[in-house]
């Protein structure tokens, strides 16, 4: 057993982790059991994840090609037409001075060439030679100037969105070397939930059902329908039968509810009938409290991750943020993604010993966040008016003023952070 876990079946009463530390732990417990580099079509590979830098095939442009729609002429004008140069073709060569091919965008210089004239600013004598007088910079693009043969343009662990698929297309490339979109589950776990219509009777809404799996999609997993099961019956079998059948298909298991050690919470005991280890077990963070993360090993000897989320809402959410997030970025290569900074419009107040997740909103123009309300635990109404989680530091307030990190909240796949 590694220095990082502990066994499941033993009852730990060490304290809870830093939420700096947890995110550190459960990112290097991802990366050490990375998804496996596969090679596939480029009209396979989007929301992926580069296993290997992309590199160019060749300089970028391969070869000197028009920018603009004209002439290409050697020596001095007026010049004689000579013949034609197209994109997709090789021209031959200006061997003579006064002479000149007529050029389209994008087609290949020919050697010789001292000067491309814009077709907008020539103009043809009455014995039908081209005049006209070329700008001073060269009007073509040269071999190499985006990039050259072999050169890195990202590296390993770069996110696959449509913008890399064209670049890579340009290098050259048919295929890439990627890391799959990560598999994952969701386990809901609480008889006393409701699946459908309003709460009342002493049932309340499941409300991360159906919220969990868009979350984790946003976060670059693979979420099938039958992937979310539940409720999951309040029973010790029932919830080792539900991870046992979930762990078999997904690389990530998710579960809402049954961190804390009642009387109906059962996903401790069977993570430990499971021969897990945790990863994290507990976090100081607030809202939030208690989370988890373990890992399992299978017969097969790969390794797949239990996230345990609270069953309160906001709660389930912080710990999407919190643990989710980062392992997964090491699931798939990434590094942990930097966190930016944004300035304090109004004070939000610390937690003690306790990392202070608050729910901000966010000025971008400004680069400013402001506290939101209706930002219980159990609520979510203060979270579907929110752009991300400010971060107060243990031991700490935010005053207003205070530059503070910001996790935001997932995008959907290809979409830029701010």
């Amino acid at each position: 057993m590694s220095t990082e876990t502990a066994a499941v079946a033993e009852v730990t009463t060490s304290p809870p982790a830093g939420w700096e530390e947890a995110r550190s732990r459960v990112h290097a417990a991802g990366l050490a059991a990375a998804l496996p580099a596969v090679t596939r079509p480029l009209a396979d590979i989007d929301g992926h994840t580069l296993a290997e830098p992309l590199t160019t095939r060749t300089d970028l442009p391969a070869f000197p090609t028009s920018s603009v729609d004209g002439w290409a002429v050697r020596g001095a004008g007026p010049w004689d037409v000579v013949g034609r140069a197209l994109a997709g073709n090789t021209p031959p060569p200006l061997t003579a001075d006064g002479t000149t091919v007529e050029i389209a965008t994008g087609a290949m210089v020919p050697q010789g060439t001292t000067a491309v004239l814009r077709v907008e600013e020539s103009s043809r004598t009455s014995d039908g030679r081209v005049t006209g007088t070329p700008r001073p910079n060269p009007e073509w693009r040269e071999p190499g100037e985006e990039a050259y043969a072999g050169e890195e343009l990202l590296p390993a662990g770069t996110p696959v969105d449509p913008a890399l698929i064209g670049l890579a297309a340009s290098c050259g490339h048919d295929q890439l070397r990627v890391r799959r979109r990560p598999r994952a589950a969701l386990l809901v776990f609480g008889d006393e939930l409701l699946t459908a219509g309003p709460p009342g009777a002493g049932r309340v809404r499941d409300a991360l059902g159906p919220a969990v799996p868009a979350w984790l999609r946003r976060y670059g997993c693979e979420v099938r329908p039958a992937d979310v099961v539940g409720p999951v019956a309040d029973t010790l079998p029932a919830h080792v039968a539900a991870l046992r059948g979930a762990l078999e298909t997904a690389d990530l298991v998710c579960t809402t509810g049954g961190t804390m050690h009642g009387p109906v919470d059962h996903l401790h005991p069977a993570l430990a009938a499971l021969g897990a280890e945790y990863v994290v077990n507990t976090v100081a963070v607030r809202p939030g409290f208690p989370m988890l993360l373990a890992r399992v090993t299978g017969a097969d000897g790969r390794v797949r991750f239990v996230a345990g989320l609270p069953g309160n809402p906001q709660s389930a959410i912080v710990a999407l943020v919190s643990l989710v997030a980062p392992l997964l970025a090491g699931l798939t290569g990434r590094p942990t993604p930097a966190l930016p900074h944004a300035t304090l419009a109004e004070p939000v107040p610390g937690r003690g010993a306790y990392t202070h997740l608050a729910l901000v909103r966010l000025d971008r123009a400004a680069g400013t966040a402001h506290p939101v309300r209706h930002v219980g635990s159990a609520m979510l109404r203060g979270l579907a008016g929110a752009d991300g989680f400010a971060v107060i530091r243990p031991g700490s307030a935010g005053e207003v003023g205070a530059r503070v990190p910001v996790v935001p909240l997932p995008l959907l796949p290809g979409e830029r952070s701010w």
